[in-house]
């Protein structure tokens, strides 16, 4: 397992620096996230997670402590914040690991067992009141914050889905502007429903990660990215069983393509 990254010994913050002494370091490169994100491990000790990021006002890192704090609030399993730091320059959070691995790497479950724990979750989450939910992502939110991240030069333009390689970002984000739905189904969402980002412990869900986009939105925001994911991952056929696990509810095509549009953009 590699050291400390070299980075870290000058900007750590001393309070972390502390907390994380005798812990060696992983970077986690799973995730599509603009924050390094590292697993520390050490003996007889509970390994945890460091996200680091620097301080942007379209970071995401703040936020993700918010709706950490208030997914565990309404009895979701999902990490434990154990410290939120910043020096003005870069922003830190550490939080407990969950049991288990995520349902890309759970191999000992098969994957139909895998999209039905996901399809179980999100089936869950969806179920919670909008009203309770403080984190507004309906479309009006979500396009002015694409806009404001293609304005900022945040959008990869190489890392776009096949389908949508060689296109400028200026190009979607029109496309994102004149194919927006009418009608929203809102439901609160997980952001970022892709396999990576749910947990299994044993044959059983353990809980949420990565929930920095949590958030009131369209249904489809969640189905869309976890259908592409499922597609990616395991192959088209489970897509089916996945949508028949999560149960009573009709994907509409044009949306699934504009969800999968708009995920371009963070």
């Amino acid at each position: 397992m590699a050291s400390k990254p070299q980075f870290m010994e000058t900007s750590l913050p001393v309070r972390l620096r502390d907390l994380l002494a005798g812990y060696e370091w992983r970077q986690d490169g799973l995730g599509r996230s603009s924050a390094h994100v590292f697993r520390l491990e050490a003996d007889r000790r509970a390994p945890v997670y460091l996200k680091t990021e620097l301080a942007d006002p379209l970071g995401e890192l703040a936020g993700e402590v918010a709706r950490l704090r208030w997914l565990a609030s309404q009895g979701f399993a999902c990490p434990e914040i154990i410290a939120h730091e910043t020096d003005g320059e870069r922003e830190w959070l550490l939080m407990g690991a969950l049991p288990g691995s995520d349902l890309v790497s759970a191999e000992w479950l098969q994957p139909l067992e895998r999209v039905r724990l996901l399809a179980d979750a999100l089936r869950q989450l969806h179920a919670i009141d909008i009203a309770a939910c403080p984190f507004d992502h309906r479309l009006e939110n979500r396009i002015g914050t694409a806009k404001a991240h293609l304005l900022a030069g945040r959008v990869d333009e190489d890392d776009f889905d096949e389908a949508r390689l060689g296109r400028s970002a200026e190009d979607l984000f029109r496309e994102l502007q004149a194919k927006r739905p009418s009608m929203e189904d809102l439901v609160v969402t997980h952001g970022d429903a892709c396999l990576p980002n749910f947990m299994a412990d044993g044959p059983k869900f353990s809980g949420y990660i990565d929930c920095g986009r949590l958030g009131v939105a369209d249904r489809h925001q969640d189905i869309a990215l976890a259908c592409g994911s499922i597609e990616h991952n395991f192959g088209e056929e489970l897509v089916a069983e996945f949508l028949k696990a999560y149960g009573d509810f009709q994907p509409q095509e044009e949306k699934m393509a504009y969800y999968q549009l708009l995920d371009e953009f963070f």
